[in-house]
Order: structure tokens, then C-alpha cells, then sequence
């Protein structure tokens, strides 16, 4: 070889590695999946403690598949059942178990309803003879096995039904459901939204009894979308919502005798305007749990009704100045105690009560949240929680006796640790994630956290990346308004104190939210990353109102959605311009849903800080939201219109001096687009000049086909056209 060849090569290796360094993020590489994690799916621990099921799906024959594995070796099994082997179905998306795991559903077709709601073809898989037995040959809504796998109820046209499995008989214990008026079992609009829950049945354990919520929605005033769809003449989805200070559903509980074929109303003394935003059966076959919560959802009644004796007693009634967190924590014990979390202390822990209602113990204590409750350990009286033991933006597996002794930090990498535990507790499948590290899945010995080995990984995704620009996300606080508040930054990779950067800011601030969180890269942070790496400072700033810093400081912002959230934007932008790299003539602000209220906000009332905003599907005034969001935050408009409407930017268009995208999906039935269109009048009797993007048929997510990567691109541009005019000046 000679030396101007070896020259010529040696340059080519060097320009290649250079090149392989500082490839471009691009819009298509987001949008097209390039940097998808891998992850486990539908993961459950079998009954044995010992074994694990996932759902597998086998691209090139195209089928799915349940197969088993075992915790210690995390080698595979068996395979418990594949599409491949029922000619019934091609295709599976899903599955559950009964109790004692000798029947499972499958999932194959899936329409969705609303957010959490589909209508979908069942099978059930009986795992001895392999039998598949249809579930119904219509699209129903929740099926759910008895514990003993002898029966199946579900939700069909707002009635119930239970099949009888070993003879195909099929009884109907419901016959008033009528669509827009009668919902038997299955959740009205906006208790699916706001309680997120959809199946509001629940089987008694010995499989002979079924309590149901009865939803009237009589009332409720209806809200209507134009469907455009393809044909000559648009459709319309009309649907009952109750918007703030309006009629809700009045519910009522029911309970089905399978035994007597008898219904009976449970019936207990409470005001016309009430909620019954979870049920659950206790250990006890005729002991059911139930609780009730008043309108303002600053008052929680845990009632007992005993159905055989029919009996009922009240063991926990909690009241909270502001509001209380909803959540299915609610544990009850051999003994029939319980476990309950609450912030009655200021902080999110965790409580122990005798079956009676009696407190035994306040399990954890201090100036720190309890974020998820994952069981207890009957056999070693030991309970597992998630906590930010370890900081505000980080999480942690923690173990701890049930009398508050002997807690265990389970988990050691600083980030964002989340745990599968075994049903018999002892393993747990710890998913782990940081700014830095993106998901990796190890399996933990649960006394002491020791790692037994790793199941899963991302390192292909790491080394993908090696060849992209990205910057550092930096974690910090910045002090506004009395308060340390959690930020992060990411700047251009060849960032230049010397030089002057337009500075884009992301928030969400909604109630007990956070976006400043030490995990692994979200879509929207690739987002970030190709505009940093086009000149761009990113910041995200949680202020009050957000969560996981005690019940103060995320409650702080009670009846006045947007007051104390958008003084801490304004403030933080305010800090930040007058850093001498931030061009303070160029900060921007942009967010969805309730950052959208909060971006538009900021637009007008600091309209001398920010030049330019974008909102998607933002809340304009809360009047057009739903009830039980809204008034367990601002009680009704009758009680507090100044709240309403001196926060709401509807009211404050007069305002707007900087560049204004305004972006909604016509067929959000969440944040509807009357919220921009009433905006859009606002702003053209104000004279205002402002840019808008409405999204056909497109729900809260605006998503389908093509419709993201033209949404990011149109946002992009705008970013470039409004921020990015004297970008050229630092190249």
C-alpha cells in the first residue's frame, strides 16, 4: 500500500467518525420510531411467586403469544398459549387471568370509546383442556372472569350480563340501560377521565355476587362534535358531559344476587350531589367496600356494607381543606385491616387501620411523598412502596415492616426506579431509567435488594445514539417567588457562554404534575434536543401547584388555576433572560392541554417577557371543562367566578403583543375545540393577529397517519420564524 493511500484511507476513517458524531436528530427520526425503547409487555407475576408472563409479539409470522418465565434463571418456560395455535383468532393485544389462573381473556379486537374505554371480540383461553370459548359474538365492554372461572360479566349497550362458560348461557341482570341516559356498571365520560376507571362492577370472592355503580346521566347536559370523516355529509357524536356547575350522572349502587336472581339497591345518607369513585370487595365474600365523596372532593367516606346481614358501617371519613387525591391503594389484609395512604400529614404516606377504622400505625413518616404502594407481604408483615426518599425528581423501592420499622432502600441507581414484585414478594423486576440511562429491567431478591441479574436492556438504543448531537439534560432549581423550584436545561452541544441564545420554555403545571423528572428521554425531549442542537436553550421550570413537594406547596393554587403557576413562568423567564447568554428579546413558551391554558396565559399577562407562545388544545376558560376535574379545584363557577374568569386567557386577549399558534383537534372530546374557537372570537374582536392550526377528527392526542410529524413541523417553523431570526449571528 502506499503512503497516499494510506493517507487517503486514514482521512476517509477519521471523516467517517467525525461525520457518525454529529448526525442531525431530525422530525422523521422522532416520528418514525427511530429512538423506541423496548420494554416488557403486559407483564404478570404468576400465582406461584416463582414464574413471570409476558405478551410476545412474533413480527415476521405475525402472532402474539403469552409465555412464561422463570424469576431466577429469567429463561423461558413455555409458551402458555400462541395465536398460532387457535384458529379462532390471528392476533391478540392483550390478556388477563382470573384468580387462581386456570382461565385468562384474550384481547383481539379493539375499538376505542373514549380515553380509556374500547369495545372489544374477547376469547377465553381455559389453559387445562385449551378450549377457546367466544365471550360474545358483539362488541362488549370489560369482560371479568369470576375468581372461580366459572362465569364471565361484562358491559354491553350500558347493560350487564354474566355467561355461564361451561354452558354458553348468557343472563342478563340489567335491563334499563338506554345510551344517554341509563349506564349500568360501566363509567359515565367523565368519571372514566377524572377517577380513571372504566369497569365499575366487582365480583365478590365467592363468585355469586356482583356490585355495580348505576350511572343516571338523564340530566347531564349533552355536548356534541361534528365528525367530517370522508363522505358528503359530516356526522355527529353527541355524548353527555358535564361541564363545571352543571348536572352530573346521579349514582346509585346495586348489588345482583347470582344465587336468588334478585337486584337490590345499597342505598346510604348522602346529599343529592355525590361520588362513588371506587368500589371493592374486602376478603369477606359479603363484605364490600365503598367510598363516597362529596362534590367539592374535599370530604372521603370509607363505607362497609356487610350484604348478608344488610348492615353497613362507616371506618374512615377523612376531610382535607382543599381536596383528596383519589387512588387504588386501598389494601385489605387477612385479618381484614387495611392499608390507606393519605396526605392528612402534609405528605403522601401510608397508614394502617383495623378493621374497624381504628388507626394502628402511621407506616411511613417525613418530609418526603409515597408515589406508588405496591403490596404487603403477609408472611413477613412488610410493605413496598416507591418514594422520593432520594429527591423530588427522583424514585426509589423502598421496603418497611407494617409497624413503620426496619425500612430498606431496595434500590440503589439514582433515577427512576419502578418495581414488578412477585406475587409472593419475593422478587421484584426493578425498571430503571435516568436522564442518562434509558430503561433497563433487573430482577431484585425483595429482602434485600440485592440484583439477581438483568433481564433487559437498551444498550442498541445508547449505541444508536453515540452518532446523534445530543446535549447534557441539566438538572438544577431556581429560586422565584420564595420557593426552590425544580429545572431542567439542555443547550446547543457546542454551547458558547460568550454568545446569545433564544430561550424556549416547556411546561405542563397542571395539579400534582411533573415534568422535571430524572427518567429517560420522553418523544418530546428528542423534540428539545433538535432544537438545542439548532440554537436553541430549552427549559422546563415546575412551579407551584405541581407535585411531589407536599401537600402545601401542590395545593397552594386551590381555587385559582393559573394565578400562582403562571407568576412562577413569568418570574423564571424574567431570572433567565438576564443571563448573559440568553437573549431576553427572544423567550418563548409553549405547552398542551393545561400547558396550553398556562403558555396562552403567559402570552398575555407577560406580554413583556415573552415574545411568542404556542398552545395545543389548551383550556381556554375553565367554564368549558368538566365537573369533577375542575371543581376539585375551583369548586363551581356559582361559587367562585373571579377564580374562573381572572385566570382564564379568554379574558385576557386585550393583551397579546408577541406571535401567537393556537393548535386543537376537532374531535377532542376531552379539551373540546370550543375552547379555541371561543379564543379565536376573542382574539378577532380584539383585533389581534394570530396563527391557528385546527387538526380534522383529531382527539386530545393529535396523532393518526401523518398528523404528528405535520404538527411538530408546524410548530418547528413557527419556533424558527418567531425565535430564530438572529440565530445566524452565533454560527
Amino acid at each position: 500500500m502506499s503512503l497516499r493511500n494510506f493517507v487517503a484511507i486514514f482521512g476517509f476513517v477519521i471523516t467517517s467518525l467525525v461525520f457518525s458524531q454529529e448526525k442531525q436528530i431530525t422530525l422523521q427520526d422522532i416520528w418514525t420510531g427511530q429512538f423506541r425503547t423496548e420494554g416488557m409487555q403486559a407483564l404478570h407475576s404468576m400465582k406461584n411467586g416463582q414464574q413471570y408472563s409476558v405478551l410476545n409479539f412474533d413480527r415476521e409470522t405475525r402472532t402474539t403469544s403469552i409465555d412464561i418465565y422463570d424469576y431466577k434463571t429469567s429463561e423461558k418456560v413455555k409458551t402458555l398459549v400462541s395465536s398460532a395455535a387457535i384458529d379462532e383468532l390471528q392476533y391478540f393485544s392483550d390478556y388477563t387471568f382470573n384468580s387462581d389462573e386456570s382461565k385468562l381473556i384474550l384481547t383481539t379486537k379493539s375499538l376505542p370509546v373514549f380515553r380509556h374505554s374500547t369495545l372489544g371480540e374477547y376469547y377465553i383461553y381455559d389453559v387445562a383442556s385449551k378450549k377457546v370459548t367466544k365471550v360474545s359474538d358483539d362488541l362488549v365492554q370489560e369482560p371479568t372472569l369470576s375468581p372461580d372461572g366459572t362465569k364471565v360479566a361484562y358491559g354491553f349497550e350500558n347493560n350487564l350480563y354474566v355467561k355461564h362458560i361451561a354452558s354458553g348461557a348468557v343472563e342478563q341482570i340489567t335491563l334499563d340501560g338506554e345510551k344517554n341516559k341509563i349506564i349500568n356498571g360501566i363509567t359515565d365520560w367523565v368519571y372514566e377521565e377524572e377517577f380513571a376507571f372504566v369497569r365499575a362492577f366487582d365480583w365478590n370472592a365467592d363468585s355469586n355476587q356482583i356490585a355495580f355503580i348505576k350511572f343516571d346521566e338523564s340530566e347531564v347536559p349533552e355536548f356534541s362534535m361534528d365528525v367530517y370523516g370522508a363522505d358528503l355529509y359530516q356526522t355527529q357524536h353527541v355524548f353527555k358531559y358535564p361541564k363545571a356547575g352543571e348536572a352530573n350522572s346521579k349514582v346509585s349502587l346495586h348489588l345482583y344476587d347470582l344465587d336468588s336472581k334478585k337486584q337490590i339497591e345499597l342505598s346510604e345518607d348522602k346529599p343529592e350531589d355525590f361520588y362513588i369513585p371506587r368500589i371493592k370487595w374486602t376478603n369477606d365474600a359479603n363484605v364490600l367496600s365503598v367510598q363516597f365523596m362529596n362534590r367539592h372532593q374535599n370530604e372521603l367516606d370509607l363505607i362497609l356494607f356487610d350484604t348478608k346481614n344488610k348492615s353497613m358501617s362507616k371506618v374512615l371519613a377523612e376531610k382535607d381543606k382543599a381536596y383528596i387525591d383519589i387512588t387504588n391503594n386501598l389494601t385489605f389484609l387477612e385479618d381484614n385491616s387495611f392499608i390507606w395512604t393519605s396526605e392528612k400529614d402534609g405528605f403522601n404516606h401510608i397508614y394502617h387501620y383495623s378493621k374497624d377504622g381504628t388507626l394502628i400505625n402511621q407506616v411511613t413518616k417525613g418530609n418526603w411523598e409515597v408515589t406508588k404502594y405496591y403490596g404487603f407481604n403477609e408472611k413477613e408483615k412488610t410493605i413496598y412502596y416507591q418514594s422520593t426518599e432520594n429527591g423530588s425528581i427522583n424514585r426509589d423501592v423502598y421496603s418497611i415492616k407494617i409497624t413503620g420499622k426496619s425500612k430498606k432502600r431496595l434500590t440503589q441507581n439514582v433515577g427512576t426506579n419502578s418495581a414488578s414484585f412477585s406475587a409472593d414478594f419475593s422478587y421484584f423486576i426493578n425498571t430503571f431509567s435516568s436522564a442518562t440511562t434509558p430503561q433497563k429491567y433487573t430482577l431484585h431478591n425483595s429482602k434485600s435488594g440485592k440484583v439477581i441479574k438483568e433481564i433487559k436492556n437498551n444498550d442498541a438504543l445508547v449505541k444508536k445514539l453515540e452518532a446523534y448531537v445530543m446535549s447534557e439534560k441539566e438538572f438544577s432549581t431556581i429560586s422565584v417567588n420564595g420557593n426552590d423550584l425544580n429545572m431542567w436545561t439542555i443547550k446547543p452541544k457546542d454551547f458558547d457562554a460568550t454568545k446569545s441564545y433564544p430561550l424556549f420554555m416547556y411546561q405542563y403545571s397542571g395539579p400534582g404534575s411533573q415534568q422535571v423528572a430524572n427518567r429517560w428521554n420522553g418523544t418530546n425531549d428528542y423534540w428539545y434536543q433538535m432544537l438545542a442542537q439548532e440554537g436553541y436553550i430549552v427549559v422546563c421550570v415546575d412551579g407551584r401547584g405541581t407535585g411531589f413537594k407536599g401537600a402545601d406547596f401542590k395545593k397552594v393554587t386551590q381555587n385559582e388555576l393559573g394565578k400562582y403557576e403562571l407568576e412562577d413562568q413569568i418570574d423564571a423567564a424574567k431570572q433567565l433572560g438576564k443571563l448573559d447568554y440568553i437573549d431576553a428579546s427572544r423567550i418563548g413558551i409553549w405547552g398542551w392541554s393545561y400547558g396550553g391554558f398556562m403558555s396562552s396565559n403567559a402570552l398575555f399577562k407577560g406580554n413583556d417577557v415573552f415574545k411568542m407562545a404556542i398552545a395545543v388544545a389548551p383550556v381556554t376558560s375553565w367554564r368549558f371543562y368538566d365537573t369533577i376535574y375542575t371543581e376539585r379545584y375551583m369548586t363551581t363557577p356559582q361559587e367562585n367566578s373571579s377564580g374562573y374568569d381572572e385566570n382564564s386567557p379568554i379574558n385576557h386577549v386585550d393583551k397579546l403583543k408577541g406571535d401567537f399558534l393556537l393548535i386543537h383537534g376537532t374531535g377532542d372530546d376531552n379539551v373540546h375545540v370550543q375552547n379555541t374557537m371561543r379564543m379565536v372570537e376573542a382574539l378577532i374582536q380584539a383585533d389581534k393577529q394570530f396563527e391557528w392550526m385546527i387538526y380534522p377528527d383529531k382527539n386530545h392526542g393529535i396523532y393518526g397517519g401523518n398528523t404528528r410529524l405535520h404538527l411538530y413541523k408546524k410548530m418547528t417553523n413557527f419556533i424558527h420564524k418567531t425565535l430564530g431570526d438572529k440565530l445566524e449571528k452565533n454560527n
